[in-house]
This record gives structure tokens, sequence and C-alpha cells, in this order.
């Protein structure tokens, strides 16, 4: 028996200072494993077979010859694999159908599952998959996606789909300025550096995954719902994750690597190549959204409308809610929101970095631009008049809205003062210059979550808690906070994530993560700490406190939650290709308490560069024919790079929210919202010319130019 004190002298706080990811070394070292590297005695590989028509049916496969193929094990099909149950509620809401695979016999897109096959090698078992011949009974398809598509109808995610006050016909005929204008976004991909992987085993009853996902708590249940588990039999473990962004949840690949782990009894995996992962990992839905809006003479709104039609496929209902984002931004008499989702012959959308926020932020900031030229005053004077005191539609007050003071720092930083109004004034060469704004939000929620603190006789600490690290140094942040909790220099304490043994929490999606996971490792952390105090004596197994936050978060006072931040970008556009370059970018963001500065300034960065990404590169395509996406690999979808993101900054203002005990608000999607809608104002001042369509490829630019001249 050991007694271990903590500490009680004075000590500099570890949350707040920048440190080096705990597992940096090992990851550019190569020691730190991912899904697809962790060794398995007796492995065998399973391959994918998708659809190659984009409505039907199957009417038959011919599994012998591919049986007869050297190494193959399994085929495995809608004829013969178990039976899987989706009519549960899961983490998230009812299940994706996608994944629960080869069920029946329909095809209702291209790239659907409707085969694996599982081999002694992957690449046996990839030859087998692609000799696989499937007979198909092939009916008209539709991926035609529309704003006026007659289909379009509106559906409840994650948020009401309508929300409706004030008479908005009226507010707007009796408005001094109006703007009417409609903008699209394109289908994007996630395409995280690491593909899906996963591996299925049964380990002595008991069904043990090794995944990358963004929550194995979420992969844990989902699976034990499917296949009629004892959730205590199932065990999740994704220990390092190689990017996710929305897309990393429940998918083909797990789902099938355990039903051939299950006819087997050996360990199989599945891993997704990157042309399948644009069919199965889930993208961005392309939307339609229409802004208006009403102002008095002074730019003071009295009339607001933001309606957003989506996409989404024939088995599973996603709402990609652009218009949620006006219900938290300004507020008018007449406040009126919608999302609309069309039905089609396409693959189910997902989360996606900033889902709503990313593409209504466009809409929303670029019509406020609009706005703002009308009415003949600056953009951030225009949005600094619109602040609304409470919830445009909650009604509820902001737990920290430090909007306009991100407005004013950013401004002073950006050198906003000395900007020229006029649009298509600034030259240099053959390039024309132009700066814009824009604003940005998220919301601060938090989620229940278990975490356990452990005291050893050595003096050091061990804290685990079903997090994922996805790449936002989620390891680095949880041991600051532990060691401010224990009053320990965090070089004390270790943090082991990435296991659902270690009880439920929160995933890492919709910048909840950190903060759900600070609040159980700090309620943990400090109950250990004064058991230490009291003299608690420490077994050589340690001594541990396990804590749940489900109570402490339930005792939150009601509020509007969110992140804040103002979005500014510079650009230069060729006049003769249509070329559009950012020179420059800065972000200031209110984002509550800032855990550890290097990871912060890392997550806000990659956000904005997503945002200039999203402006000018990101666009998949389909083809109208086949119905699949065209380009569907990194080759042919485009993404910003080093060269186009010479000089970015971004940085952050004191944020406090005086009932959070945590304090923390997540910085994971903030900086991706506004980014587009800044340099596509931006455009518009070098140019003269609004771009309501992303991207802003060059042959659009070119195409806008020419209309303006023969205007």
């Amino acid at each position: 028996m050991t007694a271990v004190t903590t500490g009680t002298t004075a000590r500099t706080a570890s949350v707040g200072t920048g440190h080096t990811r705990v597992e940096g070394r090992d990851k550019v070292t190569g020691a730190a494993r991912y899904a697809a590297e962790v060794p398995f005695a007796d492995l065998a590989h399973g391959w994918l077979v998708l659809s190659t028509i984009a409505r039907g049916r199957i009417r038959a496969l011919d599994t012998d010859p591919v049986l007869a193929m050297p190494g193959v094990l399994a085929v495995l099909d809608h004829r013969n694999a178990p039976h899987l149950d989706t009519d549960y509620t899961g983490m998230l809401g009812k299940p994706d159908p996608t994944c629960a695979v080869f069920q029946h016999d329909r095809v209702p897109h291209l790239g659907w599952p409707v085969a694996l096959v599982v081999a002694e090698t992957s690449e046996q078992a990839r030859e087998a998959a692609e000799a696989l011949v499937v007979h198909y009974e092939q009916e008209p398809h539709d991926v035609e996606f529309t704003a006026d598509h007659p289909d379009a109808r509106p559906v409840d995610g994650h948020m009401p789909a309508v929300t409706e006050k004030g008479d908005l016909d009226a507010r707007l005929a009796s408005s001094a300025v109006v703007v009417d204008a409609e903008y699209t976004t394109p289908e994007e991909h996630h395409n995280p550096m690491e593909p899906h992987a996963a591996t299925a085993r049964w380990d002595d009853g008991r069904l043990e995954v090794i995944d990358s996902n963004q929550g194995v708590t979420w992969v844990a249940g989902e699976l034990a719902s499917l296949f009629s588990l004892d959730p205590a039999s199932v065990r999740v473990r994704s220990e390092h994750v190689g990017g996710g962004f929305g897309s990393k949840g429940v998918r083909a690949h797990q789902v099938a690597a355990v039903m051939a782990a299950t006819l087997l009894q050996r360990p199989v995996r599945v891993v997704l190549t990157r042309r399948q992962m644009f069919s199965l990992a889930g993208y961005r839905s392309p939307t339609a959204q229409r802004v208006r809006l009403g102002a008095d003479a002074d730019g003071r709104l009295r009339a607001l409308e933001h309606r957003s039609v989506s996409r989404t496929s024939t088995v599973h209902e996603f709402v990609e809610p652009s218009a949620g984002v006006a219900r938290v931004m300004y507020d008018a008499d007449a406040h009126h929101t919608a999302n609309h989702v069309v039905r089609l012959d396409v693959p189910t959308p997902t989360w996606m970095r900033a889902p709503g926020e990313a593409p209504g932020s466009f809409a929303l900031e670029a019509a406020l631009d609009e706005l703002a030229e009308k009415c003949g005053i600056d953009p951030i004077e225009l949005r600094l008049r619109n602040e609304p005191e409470t919830g445009p539609v909650s009604g509820l007050p902001f737990a920290g809205r430090n909007l306009a003071a991100c407005f004013r720092e950013g401004a002073r930083r950006f050198g906003w003062a000395d900007r020229d109004s006029r649009p298509g004034v600034r030259r240099e060469g053959r390039w024309l210059l132009g700066t814009g704004t824009a604003a940005a939000s998220f919301p601060a929620g938090a989620a229940p979550s278990t975490a356990t603190a452990t005291a050893h006789p050595d003096g050091t600490f061990t804290v685990r808690i079903s997090a994922a690290d996805i790449g936002t140094g989620a390891r680095t942040a949880l041991a600051l906070v532990a060691a401010d909790a224990l009053q320990v220099p965090p070089e004390r304490v270790r943090v082991r994530i990435g296991d659902s043994d270690f009880g439920p929490a929160m995933i890492a999606g919709g910048s909840m993560g950190t903060r759900s996971w600070s609040w159980a490792v700090k309620t943990a952390a400090g109950e250990l700490r004064e058991r230490l105090a009291l003299g608690a004596d420490i077994p050589v197994e340690g001594l541990t406190v396990r804590a749940d936050t489900t109570e402490a978060l339930g005792a939150l006072a009601p509020a509007e939650r969110h992140s804040f931040g103002a979005q500014f970008a510079e650009v230069a556009v060729d006049v003769t290709t249509g070329e559009v370059r950012v020179r420059r970018m800065l972000g200031i963001f209110a984002a509550g308490r800032i855990v550890n500065p290097l990871t912060a300034r890392n997550q806000f960065l990659g956000g904005m560069i997503w945002g200039i990404s999203m402006a000018l590169h990101e666009e998949a395509v389909r083809d109208r024919a086949s119905g699949g996406p065209v380009g569907a690999d990194l080759a042919g979808y485009h993404v910003a790079t080093h060269a186009d993101v010479p000089r970015i900054e971004a940085d952050w203002i004191d944020d406090t929210d005086p009932d959070d005990p945590v304090g923390i608000k997540g910085i994971g999607e903030i900086g991706v919202v506004g980014a587009a809608a800044a340099v596509a104002n931006a455009v518009w001042h070098a140019t003269g010319v609004r771009h309501r369509s992303l991207p802003i490829r060059p042959d659009r630019v070119l195409s806008a130019a020419a209309g303006a001249r023969d205007a």
C-alpha cells in the first residue's frame, strides 16, 4: 500500500499552454499502428463488390468460378448472409440501411454493396472480387438534383425542418432594400488520408473489431444492435485515426467484416479503396439555397428568409441543414427558414465538417455582403448593426456572443480600414485584387461521457475514456485537462483512448468531443485528487475513480451556446485566365477556453484551408447516364494544396461562459464556416461580379466576366 500526493505547491496551469502531441513521435516514426496495420494471426481479407448499375435488382451472381480461384475462402451476398436488425434507434438516430449489407436483392444506387469476397490475401480477394460476374435487372434511375425538383419536401434532421415568425411578404414589401438570390454548393467528399478499414474477430465468444472510427461507443452499439448481440459482448478499438471529418461511423466494411469473421471463425479485414469511399463513406450533399433579405435604409433587417434544398438517397433520409445557420446569426421581424430534401438514386449523404453551417454560411454571408453593397454600408458595420440580443428562433440568451469583438480585432489586424469599398479598382498587372469578410458560428454542445482516472504507486496517473483522436490532438488536450485537475505536470499523466471497454463516451464530431470528454476527465481526476488529499492509500493495482457526466450536463442552464468567428480573405483574380488565388486569410475566433494553442491553431487553419478548397476547388459531379461520380479519386477530385495557401493566420480572443465549469466550446468545425463566403465576397470586390455557385472555377470567372461586359 502506497500513498501518493498530487502536490499542493503553486504550479502553472497546463491548459492554455502549447504542447506537442503526446503520440507525435509514434506517428512520424511509424510506430503508431492504424486499423489496417494491426497484425493478426490467420488473418483473412475481404474485398467488397459494388453494383455497376444505379437502380434495379440482382438477378444472379456467378459465384462458383470465383470460389474456385486461388485462396478464395467465401463469397457473401444476399442469399447466404446472416439477417441484420435495422429496426432500432442508435446513438445518433436510425441507421443508414447501406451499412446493413446483403439483406435483399435491391440496388438503390451505383456502388451499392452486392457481395464480399474473402481470401487468404488481399491481392487474391481483389482479383476474385473483380472477376465476380453479377447479373442485374436494370431500372431507370434519377440522379439529377435541382432546386425546383417536384419531390422536394421538408424533413426534420437534427433540427426542425421549418421555423417561421412574422409576415415575410409584408416585411419584404415594406423594406427599403431587398436582396433575393439563389446560391448553390456542389457535392463534396471527405477524403481523409487514412481510408476506412476494419478487422473483426471472435475471441472466446466475444466480438472484437479493430477499426478506424470517430467513436468506439457509437460503432460498438450499432454492431451490437445490427447483429442482435449483448452489448457487453462487443468490443471496438480505434487507437489511431487518420482523419474522419464525419465519415467514419458505421459503414458497410465493418458489418461485412463481422459477417465474414462469424462465418469463417477467423479474423477478417476489409479495407475500402479510395474509389469505394466515394460510394460508401458518405459525402456532403449538394445544396440549392434561396436567401431573401429585407432591410431599412440603415441596413437593419426587417425580413429574413433562408430556404435550402439538399439531396438524399432513397434508402435513408439525411438532411444537410443549411438554413439552420440563419436561426442563430441574424434576427428580423419576419424570420423564416426551411430545410428540404430530394430523394434520388444516389448514396446517402452524411455529416461532413460543419454540416449545414459550411454551405449555409456561404449563402447567408454572401447575401449579407450583397445587402451591404445595396445599402452602401461597410459589410462589417452591417453585421454589427444586426447583432441579435437573444436567439432569433429559440429566444434563449447567448452564453457569450463575442462576434463583434472578433470583427473588430480582425479588421484591425487585416487592415480593413484601408479598404476602398469600390469593386474592381485595385490591380497589379493582369491581377485584380479584392478583400472580403464573413461571419462564422457553430454550436457548442456536449454529451454525457464516462471517464476513469487511476493513481499508480509510482506517482503517475492513467486516464481512460472512449474518446477518438481523429487528428485533433485529443490525447494531448485531455492530458492537459487531467494534469490541471490532478494538479500535477502533464508528463505524469497517460491518456488511453479508443476502446469501448472504457465505458460510453461522445463521438469525435459536432465540435463536441473535447468538450464532452474534458468534462468527464476533469470530474474523475478531480475526485481522485480529493481522495488522495484525504490520505487514501494506493494499492499495487492502482486507485481508480470513475465519473459519469450525465447529471452534471443536465443541470446546465438552457442557453444559445456557440463559437463565433470573423473570416477575412484577400484574393487576386487573373482577368485573362480566370484563375483565382487567395493571397492571405485571417480568422479571429471566440471559441471558449483554448486547451492547447498549438493544436487549436492547427484546427482553425485546417478549417480555413478547407474553406479555400470549398470556394475554389472541390466539386463532385455525377454522370447522369451511370449515376456515379466522375473522377472518383484524388486526381479527379480537386482539393487545396500547399501552393494554394501562401499566407493564412488564425487567432482567438477571450471567450468565457461563467456557467460552464469546463469552458470549452469546441473548434473542430468553426474554422471552415464562413471561409468560402469570405473568399467569394473578395472575388466580387476584385471583379465587381458576384459568384453564387461554388466552386469559383476559372471557366465560371471568365463566363461571368464576359456576361458582365455584354450587359
